[in-house]
């Protein structure tokens, strides 16, 4: 579809939030054709452990997309998650683990990874981007046009920045579109393989994520079957300095090992999802599409309590 042009009048810095996934893709190759305005560069935060389907899409945007547009791609990163996970002397942000609690309730440890292995290494760069690097009070009235790729069928996860010299703005809800328009989109210009972008590791999976691991990325399904026995009792770090998880850490909600997981029963979200758009299925190979969006952690599923 032929999108509404945005005007391009504005803040002297427009960066957009690369997860290297399908909507942020989109925005990217919409301003490289001159569809929306032009960005002044694209920051992509590693996590350290990121699909290597995604750090090829990545290198391909960068090389195919935004280096003819003259659009730099900064990657950045605050450390390797599943390192820091496992590391006794290393501080970590926690990932949202299920948890078996003693009394045999399930709960979730809360969630710090997207802010520390996601946002933190954002926002540094835009300080460095607007000539601020560094802690300092930036001037008042300076900040960065932020764009992140939230689509109209999440548009409850479009969000301020939460801070002033950032501001979060949402091109494809402007646009009035969807996920299913940004894969038509992508799939006329050349790019419809456009992967999911969220950890190997990364609790919020679904199911069908969970198979098309096990089933396709038989290395990076086993990456995470190993890790989800090595946290069983949580972060090394707490253990090493005495905060022991009372209960049991899983990365798959039933609190089971993964590879014993009921990953192969198709949930009531997916079977909803199995009667959308033909597109969707062909683009990702599975029934959700979930991935991990720097300012939106696109958890899915009832809320859980905190675990004990």
């Amino acid at each position: 579809m032929s999108p509404t042009v945005i005007p391009s009048a504005g803040p002297p810095l427009r960066v957009l939030s690369l997860g290297a996934g399908v909507q942020s893709t989109a925005l990217l190759l919409l301003s490289a054709q001159g569809r929306l305005p032009r960005l002044d560069a694209a920051v992509f935060s590693d996590t350290g452990w990121e699909p290597a389907a995604v750090y090829a899409h990545l290198d391909r945007i960068e090389a195919e997309i935004a280096a003819p547009a003259g659009i730099p791609v900064i990657r950045t990163s605050s450390g390797n998650i599943r390192t820091d996970a496992l590391d006794p002397g290393h501080r970590f942000a926690s990932m949202p683990l299920f948890v078996r609690n003693p009394d045999n309730t399930i709960g979730m440890i809360r969630r710090q990874c997207t802010g520390e292995y996601k946002l933190k290494a954002i926002k540094r760069e835009v300080r460095a981007l607007l000539g601020h690097p560094g802690r300092n009070r930036l001037p008042d009235g300076l900040y960065a046009e932020q764009w992140v790729g939230i689509s109209r069928d999440e548009f409850d996860r479009a969000k301020d920045s939460g801070i002033r010299y950032a501001v979060n703005r949402h091109p494809l809800l402007e646009l009035d579109w969807t996920r299913t328009d940004c894969l038509r989109y992508l799939a006329a210009h050349g790019w419809a393989t456009t992967p999911k972008s969220a950890c190997i590791g990364c609790p919020f999976h679904s199911n069908a994520q969970w198979r098309h691991m096990r089933d396709h990325q038989p290395a990076e399904w086993a990456d995470a079957v190993t890790f989800d026995h090595q946290i069983r009792a949580g972060a090394a770090r707490a253990n090493h300095t005495g905060h022991p998880l009372l209960g049991q850490a899983y990365l798959h909600r039933s609190c089971l090992p993964l590879d014993q997981a009921p990953i192969d029963r198709v949930t009531a979200h997916e079977w909803s999802q199995r009667q959308g758009d033909l597109l969707d299925l062909l683009n990702d190979g599975e029934d959700e599409p979930t991935g991990c969006s720097p300012w939106t952690c696109r958890s899915s599923g009832p809320d859980l309590p905190a675990a004990a």
